[in-house]
């Protein structure tokens, strides 16, 4: 009897999102140029949207043209789930070279939100590629005025794991409204750090799974410490910003949480507030095994199945989670967590009736 063949390790996958016009190709076109950036392939949705043209050598397939970094670029023919599906066939086949990873490029309208959906649902896709986060791109020139006009860039904003902020050199852009714009992000998503275009393809790309197989710095990517400064520096939230009804918090726990409260919470949660959760993302000691944490993710109704870490990656062992909602209050989430953790609080009749009877769904 011979050994199955081992899994192979997962794809890093990184998401490239923005509002039109806010300079998404101009940054890719950069990327291309850094040997960091090798080996990538590059999903976009027509081969128009975007101006390589001087990169192109030949075409691999129909679907497919080899750019001058040793990268591989495709269209997206309809069904994102068809085109990863797709790309592993090749790779798998060896009708093209192995990639070390992809970068979808959405359209400006996008909402990103069926996209992780996608990425995190699919049983196949959940196996073979990692998410290895969100960058969104934002014009600092109409990036105030963008925000105000269009739920969708405050949706890409809102999950971004990181923020790239672009023509904050041209002369309508002045201190004081770059500095109003960078101040709305933060307050809108303040785990996301806010870098200039010029940030190094290795910090741009990286994420919680390292390329080599290793976690990277756990603070980075939950951004929790961030979320709580926010969060008790602005406790009278600010009901004239245009985008009140988004807000992002954490969840904590200095004390492991049992698997079967973990899944109970995050299910309860997924069910009754689905719609409402942007995303959310953390680092969970389980009571089971307290040295191995595990990384849970969901957007919407959609929760990946967890990934169980081999040794914590640095010396903080509380359980976080960070969220990022729409139209639901934190409070309301925050005494859930607390009911099922076994420390129900005083002003939390609505969680504690929830937990008891599941089909009283508050808040909906």
């Amino acid at each position: 009897m011979t050994d199955s063949p081992a899994r192979p390790e997962p794809i890093p996958l990184t998401i490239l999102t923005g509002f039109l016009g806010a300079g998404k190709t101009t940054l890719l076109n950069r990327l291309l140029g850094d040997p960091a950036f090798a080996d990538t392939v590059v999903i976009v949705n027509e081969f128009g949207e975007i101006g390589l043209d001087h990169l192109l050598i030949e075409a691999v397939d129909e679907d497919m043209i080899l750019l001058g970094a040793g990268c591989l670029c495709c269209t997206v023919r309809g069904d994102l789930v068809a085109t990863l599906e797709d790309l592993l066939r090749k790779r798998d086949n060896a009708r093209i070279r192995p990639f070390r990873r992809v970068v979808i490029e959405t359209t400006g309208l996008a909402d990103p939100a069926p996209i992780l959906h996608a990425l995190i649902y699919h049983p196949y896709l959940v196996m073979r590629y990692r998410l290895q986060g969100v960058v969104t791109v934002v014009d600092a020139v109409n990036g105030r005025a963008t925000l105000d006009a269009h739920p969708e860039a405050l949706r890409q904003a809102a999950v971004a794991d990181r923020i790239i902020l672009t023509k904050t050199e041209l002369d309508e852009t002045g201190p004081a409204e770059a500095g109003a714009l960078r101040e709305r992000l933060r307050a809108l998503n303040p785990a996301a750090p806010i870098d200039a275009p010029d940030v190094p393809a290795e910090t741009l790309l990286g994420g919680f799974f390292g390329l080599d197989g290793k976690s990277a710095d756990v603070r980075d990517w939950l951004g929790a410490e961030e979320v709580a400064a926010h969060a008790h520096g602005h406790g009278h939230h600010d009901v004239n910003r245009h985008d009140a009804s988004i807000r992002a918090f954490s969840l904590t726990s200095d004390g492991p949480v049992s698997r079967a409260s973990l899944e109970m919470f995050l299910d309860l949660l997924r069910s009754s507030q689905g719609a409402k959760l942007l995303r959310l993302k953390g680092l969970v000691a389980l009571k089971e095994d307290p040295d191995r944490p595990v990384v849970v993710h969901g957007v919407q109704h959609v929760m990946h199945i967890p990934v169980t870490l081999p040794a914590w990656p640095d010396d903080d062992r509380r359980s976080r989670l960070v969220l990022i909602v729409r139209d639901l209050e934190p409070a309301f989430v925050q005494n859930l967590w607390d009911a099922f953790l076994g420390r129900p609080r005083i002003d939390a009749p609505d969680a504690a009736a929830l937990t008891a009877n599941p089909l009283a769904i508050p808040g909906t």
